[in-house]
Parts: structure tokens; C-alpha cells; sequence
């Protein structure tokens, strides 16, 4: 089983960046999904945000074929596929899901992210460029977009108002975010991606002037650019 799995990844990243083409896409979760209607809920980035995902299908599938290509026996790159393979099949559905049954996507996404940040502590340390970076990016919005449903969830069943959402969703994804940096400081995809989510946040909120909202993203921008900046000054690690 494991000698297949980088044609496992390949043929995964493959269904998984052609997925949008059998649906409409996805650009956040519309108002009329919940029981309490949400219009531009605050934990949710601004639709442009969501371009990033054009940056993480191509890089991924630049990867998953040169790891068939030239790396598919190398130890250092065997180890990160089985989990990366499980996130990608469970992203081959997500947008469906995500269209249909908001609740169902949560929890599948959350999954993504797990697999894909477990993907990235695994992850070699040669040719990062093809190999943890583009998990990293990946894994990174990933953390962002489990945060965003969560909160969606938690604002959109009325366990707590939309704005409550918000704030501990965004610390929850701080919080992740900064520990999985701290484990691989130098793969500085993983702080890019969680850093585009909140600039996303930000310009979503600015137009109704939250400004707690806007001081926690601004906080996690902050802290996260520190860290990677931290990080390279120290010169390599991990």
C-alpha cells in the first residue's frame, strides 16, 4: 500500500483541484443557510480572500507530481503522504458538502486541517519549496477556514451572537496557528496563509468599523509575522 501512495497523492490533488468544476464553487457560506441569518458574519473574510485557493492548487499539484515523478521512494517524502492523501480526498467533497449541509462541511474541514497540519510536521526538509510549502500554505488556510466555519456555525445556530463567534474563533485560530508555526517556524507558507485570512477579516469589518475584530486580527497579523521574523533571524532550524 504505502509504495502507491504517491500516485494516492497525485490522483487526489487532481480530483481535489478539479472539484469546483462540479459544483458553483464556493466563496463563504450564504445567509439563508442557518436557523438565524447571517450577513457578512465577522469571523468570515472579505470573497476575494478566497482566491488563494487558485495559489494552493497549483502549487500542490506542482508537488504531488514531482513527488511521483522523482520522489516517489524517498523516506523524506513517504512519511507526510498518507496524511496529506486523507485531506485531499476529504477536500474532493468539501464543496458540495459546503453547499448543502454547513454542518457536515465543519466538521470535514476541521478534519482537512488536522490531516494537513499533521501532513506538515511530517514533512522532509529537502526541496521545501515542492514539498512542505506548499503543504504549509494549505494547511495554513485551512486553520483559518475552521475557524470561519466554527464561528459561522456557533453565530448561525444562535449558541452565541455573531460577534461572539468571531472573537473566540479568531483567538482559536491564533492560538493553533502560533503553535503549529512554532513547530515548523521556518515554513513561512503556514503564517502567509493564516496572515491573507485575517487582511481578509480586517476588510470585511472595516465597513461596519469593528474594531475589536479588526484589533484581534490585526493582533494575529502581528504576532505571526513577529514569529516568522523571529525565526529567520535565528537562522535555520527545522
Amino acid at each position: 500500500m504505502m509504495r502507491y501512495l504517491p500516485h494516492v497523492v497525485l490522483i487526489a490533488t487532481i480530483t481535489f483541484v478539479l472539484s469546483p468544476l462540479a459544483s458553483t464553487g464556493f466563496n463563504g457560506f450564504t445567509p439563508d443557510q442557518f436557523p438565524v441569518v447571517q450577513v457578512n458574519p465577522p469571523v468570515q473574510p472579505a470573497g476575494y480572500a478566497f482566491s488563494i485557493w487558485g495559489v494552493i492548487y497549483l502549487w500542490l499539484l506542482i508537488g504531488a507530481a514531482y513527488g511521483l515523478w522523482r520522489k516517489a521512494d524517498d523516506p523524506d517524502w513517504q512519511a507526510m503522504r498518507l496524511p496529506l492523501a486523507i485531506s485531499l480526498i476529504i477536500g474532493t467533497f468539501w464543496i458540495a458538502a459546503a453547499n448543502a449541509a454547513p454542518i457536515l462541511a465543519t466538521v470535514m474541514i476541521v478534519a482537512m486541517a488536522a490531516s494537513a497540519i499533521l501532513a506538515l510536521f511530517r514533512a522532509g526538509h529537502e526541496q521545501p519549496w515542492l514539498q512542505a510549502r506548499p503543504v504549509a500554505l494549505y494547511a495554513g488556510w485551512l486553520t483559518a477556514a475552521s475557524g470561519v466555519g466554527i464561528g459561522v456555525l456557533l453565530g448561525g445556530y444562535a449558541i452565541v451572537s455573531a460577534q461572539a463567534a468571531a472573537i473566540i474563533c479568531l483567538s482559536g485560530v491564533l492560538v493553533v496557528a502560533l503553535i503549529v508555526q512554532s513547530v515548523r517556524p521556518r515554513e513561512w507558507g503556514y503564517p502567509v496563509a493564516v496572515i491573507w485570512a485575517l487582511i481578509g477579516v480586517i476588510v470585511q469589518n472595516a465597513s461596519s468599523a469593528n474594531w475589536s475584530a479588526i484589533a484581534l486580527a490585526a493582533i494575529g497579523i502581528a504576532a505571526l509575522t513577529f514569529r516568522a521574523f523571529f525565526s529567520f533571524m535565528k537562522g535555520p532550524s527545522s
